[in-house]
This record gives structure tokens, sequence and C-alpha cells, in this order.
């Protein structure tokens, strides 16, 4: 097991773990949108785009005990301690609510932030849409210690997840301009950019989900409506009747990535990297046809496009899919006019979409997001152009979960038509 310098063990199962240790019980998944089933540079230690949630051989979990008023935060004798687990709520220059937490034992908590600092499980990096090869990042926009989730040891269905992370001294700081409240004895508080949910409206596997609200997560864990922007001194309404437990398919923003949640029992129901490289094989199976060239077409397996021969494309207007061939083209637009049907319209390669998190059911892979051409199911696709990603201080936009690259058109997607056997 690798250790951390905090003296938890990390949830990073190494390949030497996997043959000695038992296997452990399985909360669920984190998955990053906008990658197509691994970082471009590699999944490297706790920078990866699929985070599994383990549960811990040791509980590190942690709930309120109490709270309190200092006049200097920074000497009380809670932050000093780096044993103690305390979030400080800044109410002036020289008065502060310190409030303590406790061991739970009934709890595993991992930590999600732009941090590599050790308390961090999940390294997440802003998300840019497209190939992601040679871009960089000038500013981030992601807290270092966004956000941390806390399950039930007993009851792996009960995540839930908190606005902000405890740094490296164990502490939480909230400054005097950061957004909080006190109702009665309590206090709370919202993050500089906030952590953003969204519970889809039905089960997420099986394909009959609908985009549901996005709300705002405390510190403290309650739900509460949008800001009026990202960054708004004034926080939303308390929405009592949701709860800030994950459910399979919520999304959590953390302004600059997108997450998906998956729970174990829905993975159960989902399919596998094989499930989708099979239906990969039993198109190509086909021997699907360019109508032009006459050659047959391979969908490539591997996420990388080469500039083969039997590379397919589709025509984004029609949906026919063809080979690589200069017929229709023009030259001073990517426009090319289909031979099938002449439509004129863009052109793009066909990939598969091999990441298996970011599928609702199981069927074959018919459609294809626009404009990228990534590959899905029929309800795959149609669900991800309905729902609405967090964009900017105050947008939304749909996009493809493969490669995070915005959905172009309505509706944003295209039906996929081979010259083959298996039409």
């Amino acid at each position: 097991m690798v250790k951390r310098t905090d003296g938890t063990e990390s949830p990073i199962i190494t390949e030497s773990d996997a043959d000695t240790d038992k296997p452990r019980m399985r909360y669920g998944e984190l998955v990053i949108l906008g990658y197509n089933g691994f970082l471009p540079q590699g999944d490297r230690g706790r920078r990866r785009s699929k985070f599994v949630l383990y549960k811990r051989v040791e509980s590190n979990g942690v709930k309120r005990s109490k709270h309190y008023i200092v006049q200097s935060p920074q000497s009380s004798q809670a932050i000093l301690d780096a044993k103690q687990h305390s979030i400080s709520y800044t109410l002036s220059r020289n008065q502060a609510v310190i409030v303590e937490y406790k061991e739970d034992p009934d709890t595993d908590m991992f930590q999600v932030g732009r941090s590599s600092e050790s308390p961090i499980d999940f390294v997440v990096m802003d998300t840019l849409p497209g190939d992601k090869k040679d871009a960089k990042i000038v500013q981030s926009t992601i807290s270092r210690f966004a956000c941390r989730i806390l399950v039930d040891r007993a009851d792996g269905n009960k995540a839930r997840i908190y606005a902000a992370g405890f740094d490296s001294s164990r502490n939480i700081f909230l400054g005097e301009k950061a957004t909080k409240w006190q109702d009665n004895v309590e206090i709370d508080g919202l993050t500089t950019n906030g952590v953003l949910i969204m519970h889809p409206k039905g089960d997420f596997c099986g394909g009959n989900a609908d985009c549901g609200q996005w709300r705002e997560t405390s510190v403290g864990g309650d739900v509460f409506s949008l800001r009026e922007c990202r960054s708004a001194q004034q926080k939303g309404q308390q929405i009592y009747d949701e709860t800030n437990v994950l459910q399979d398919g919520t999304l959590i923003d953390l302004c600059g990535a997108t997450l998906l949640w998956r729970s174990a029992e829905g993975l159960r129901h989902s399919p596998t990297k094989k499930d989708l490289e099979k239906l990969v094989d039993e198109i190509n199976a086909g021997r699907p046809q360019c109508p032009v060239g006459l050659n047959t077409l391979v969908i490539p397996r591997k996420v990388s496009l080469g500039d083969h021969v039997n590379q397919p494309y589709v025509y984004l207007n029609c949906g026919h899919v063809q080979g690589q061939h200069g017929w229709g083209q023009d030259k001073n637009t990517n426009a090319r006019r289909c031979p099938m049907c002449l439509e004129v319209g863009p052109v793009v390669t066909l990939c598969m979409g091999v990441e298996p998190a970011f599928y609702v059911d199981s069927g074959p892979p018919t459609y294809a997001f626009n404009p990228c051409g990534h590959m899905a199911t029929e309800k795959t696709v149609k669900y991800w152009a309905n729902v609405d990603i967090p964009h900017g201080t105050n947008g939304f936009q749909s996009v493809c979960p493969f490669c995070a690259t915005p959905l172009v058109g309505s509706p944003g997607y295209i039906k996929l038509i081979f010259q083959d056997n298996l039409d």
C-alpha cells in the first residue's frame, strides 16, 4: 500500500497491491468530463481522468464537534494543532468563529482539488475542450482544496459532498470576503467560485433520466440555488428538499472542471470497456464500405487517430459515413458536398467514445456528437446533448463528455448512416 505523508493510505491501488490485497469495497468513481479514458500525458498517481473511491482500511472521516469565537484565529489552539481538523470563518479583522471537527469512525473522507499536497486524493486541473496535447492553462479557477466527499462505511450509497477541503494543517479558512452566515448558533459559508452539483431526474443508468437543476453546496453541506454569478457575495435560497448526497449520475462542477459521480451499483449495470470494444468490433465485422473509394472502413479502437486509408469520416449535416477522399471539397472552407445526398456541410473523423462511465445504456454506437465525431449510443448522445454544463461565471453549454467540445447546432448530434450490411 502506498503511504502518504499525512499517515493515511493512498486510495490509489498499485499493481502489486491488486495482486496481494483482498478486494476492497468500491464506493464509486469520479470521472472528469472531457477525457476519453485517460489524460493526454497519461494517468499518473493522483492525477488521472478517473478516480475510484475504495473503502479505506481505517476510517479517516471527521464530523463537527464544537465551535466558538476567537479574537485572533491564526494563533488559536485549533489552528495551530496540526492533528486537529477545524474550519475558521473570519468575521472581521479581530473576530472569527472556529468550528472544530473530531474523528468519525463511521465515514471515509476523500478530497478533491488542484493542489498536489498530500491531503488531496484526486488532483484535478482545468479541462480544455478538444485536443489537449499542447494545451496550457494560463490561470486556474479551480480551488487548491476544492471539495471533500464523506462516505458512510456501512452504506456506500451515502456519499455526501461538501465545499472546501482541509489543507496540510487540517484547516479550512474562509476569509473576511468569503460568503458566510450565521443561522441561530450554526455558521456556514460558500467558497469563492463555489461547488455546484446537479442530480439527474430519474435513473442515470437506463437512459431515461433528464437533466436536473444546478445547485450549490456549502462548506457545511447544505444545498442552495445558484448565486447571481459564480462568485457573488449573496448566497442563493436554501433548497430544503434537496440534499448533498451524491446520486448515480450526479455532476460536480469545480469552476474549471466538471466531474461525474458513478455509484458502484450504477456501474454494475453499465457497459464495461470490453463491452464497448466489442461493439466496435461488431461494426467493423460488418465491413462498412466507403461509397466513393469502395474501400473498407475501420473504426479505430484506440483513441489516437491516424490518417490511415481506412479511417471513417462523417458528414455532420446528413450522417453519411465515408472514407477520406477529395470529392466535393470546397477549397475555401471545410465544407464538402456529400456524394450520397449532395448535402453540403462539415466533415469530421469518427472515433469511439470509450470511457464507459459516460454511457447511460448498452446499445449500439449509432450516433455521433457534432462537431467532434465521438460515437456513442443513441440514448447516451441524446442525454448529454440536453445537459447544460456550467461555463464561465454564469453561462451554460452542452458539451461532448468525451472531449468537452461544445456541441454545435440543434440537436448537437447526428445519426450515423453506414454503407454496409448493417443498414
